[in-house]
């Protein structure tokens, strides 16, 4: 009993400490941003719309599809 509720004490802490790097997610983005970097403009405007997707749903608390988002960002901006 004392094992599985240490397990889910740390199971549940990891998922806050990952819910709350959608912030960092979005400031690596906005710093590559920043750079502006040689991309098409539709893919610039692709890696924009996903910034701006993964920040509403970082602010609804949907901080899976939030690091999907960003993730899919970063990766068209090759960080």
């Amino acid at each position: 009993m004392k094992k599985s509720l240490i397990l889910v004490s740390l199971a549940t802490a990891c998922g806050l400490a990952f819910a709350h790097n959608c912030p960092n997610e979005m400031k690596a983005i906005d710093a590559k941003l920043a750079t502006n970097p040689k991309l098409a403009d539709a893919d610039l405007a692709k890696v924009k719309k996903l910034r701006a997707d993964g920040e509403a749903a970082h602010k609804a608390g949907k901080h899976d599809d939030s690091m999907k988002a960003l993730g899919e960002a970063k990766k068209a901006l090759g960080i």
